[in-house]
């Protein structure tokens, strides 16, 4: 049997297979409404759906949450990756600096960060910042891990070769570290962008005025599963365009890697 890791197929193929997955799921959803298998209370119909979702849009109030969570999501990551990619650069590269950060931040790596909801509401309120410590919390220790992971991963070579011909520790760092990691940081980032996006929706579940975790607590309230399934899909959505837009620019920038 010949292997087929790594093997590659067409663009054609490809959306042929997605398309398919895709028809399936949405039959499979026909048959278990419209058939009357389920309670449609319990799972609504994909034309309630979608007509609970003209619904929401149509009020404008929605889209207003769509922005609210992105922008959390967004500013929370930004900031994260601020503090955890130097972070994880220089403990990747320095046994001192590994030793004072990563035992500590391998601890919190453990700890939920939907465990730090109550606490984070009563230091910061629950404003939009009370969010954004979730997301901070939620992605700068496992970002900061995977960073040093990426660095301490590099080709030995690399650094002996730049050690023989002379290079500095700093020469070292720049001229070799920082950019043999690059690829590996990108990718980082991806999988945890997707962490962050799915942290917003739980922290927005509680004491939240507006995202779109507020718009699904709001909805179970009044027992409206059809709207509850609208967000849930737009959340996927927007979760497969920002991890695509990863990808897409992870390629273009990197087309030497596999990223």
């Amino acid at each position: 049997m010949k292997p087929h890791i790594g093997k590659q197929i067409s663009n054609r193929m490809f959306f042929v297979l997605l398309s398919l997955s895709l028809a399936l799921t949405l039959v499979s959803w026909c048959v278990l409404t419209y058939g009357g298998v389920v309670n449609l209370r319990l799972l609504p119909t994909p034309s309630a759906t979608l007509a609970a979702g003209l619904q929401l849009l149509r009020t404008g109030e929605f889209i207003k949450d769509v922005s609210a969570s992105v922008a959390r999501v967004l500013f929370g990551f930004f900031v994260s990756a601020s503090f955890a990619i130097p972070i994880g650069i220089f403990a990747g590269s320095s046994r001192k600096i590994e030793a004072l950060f990563i035992p500590l931040i391998g601890t919190f790596r453990y700890l939920p960060a939907a465990a730090f909801i109550p606490l984070t509401i009563l230091w910061f309120g629950i404003g939009a910042t009370q969010k954004i410590s979730i997301i901070f919390i939620s992605v700068f220790f496992y970002l900061t891990l995977m960073v040093a992971d990426v660095v301490q991963g590099i080709r030995r070579e690399w650094i002996e070769t730049a050690v023989t011909l002379g290079a500095t520790p700093a020469q070292l760092l720049w001229r070799v570290v920082v950019p043999a990691s690059v690829p590996g940081v990108w990718d980082a980032l991806r999988t945890m962008m997707g962490v962050g996006w799915t942290t917003i929706i739980i922290a927005e579940l509680v004491n939240a005025e507006d995202g779109l975790g507020a718009r699904i607590q709001v909805a179970s309230r009044f027992l409206r599963t059809d709207q509850i399934l609208f967000v849930v899909a737009v959340i996927g959505f927007i979760g497969l365009i920002l991890d695509w837009s990863f990808r897409v620019l992870g390629k273009r920038l990197f087309r030497w890697s596999n990223v």
